[in-house]
């Protein structure tokens, strides 16, 4: 089994894509605020916020993620995260999330994506990182369909 890994998951939106894509561009730290069960903070450590290279700081679920965006790409709606420090280098020698968002006809998609590679093959797949990715999804959707301003 190998140490290099990729966990993606689909979920449909009923909110706006754009405004969703908004939030990881360059609005992470509204994160906390929308789901302060799954994150408790986001700070800016270096750069302008929606900036490639600014690095940030993510407090979730009793653990720390210190994270350079990596990539923005405005026309696929695609965001890049590497995770630099923190809680999940403990475990991974690489680990990078994407978020895409698929605004194309009515539907609008998330797509989150893990790249990872594990230290050793006694640690576990990121599912239960995925799984607050999806919890912090559902919450974002939910937040801006009761408040579409």
């Amino acid at each position: 089994m190998g140490l290099k890994g990729k966990l993606i998951s689909q979920i449909d939106i009923k909110s706006d894509g754009d405004v969703f894509h908004e939030i990881f561009r360059e609005k992470p730290h509204h994160v906390a605020g929308i789901s302060p069960d799954h994150v408790q903070n986001c700070d800016l450590h270096d750069g302008e916020w929606g900036k490639v290279g600014s690095i940030i700081c993510w407090d979730y679920t009793h653990e720390v993620a210190k994270e350079i965006i990596e990539a923005i790409d405005e026309e696929k709606k695609l965001v890049t995260f590497k995770v630099i420090e923190g809680d999940l280098m403990k475990l991974y020698k690489t680990f990078k999330l994407i978020v895409h968002v698929d605004t194309s006809g009515d539907d609008n998609l998330v797509t989150w994506t893990l790249e990872y590679e594990k230290l050793s093959e006694d640690v576990p797949h990121p599912h239960t990182i995925m799984d607050i990715l999806l919890k912090i999804n559902k919450d974002i959707e939910t937040h801006h369909l009761s408040n579409p301003n």
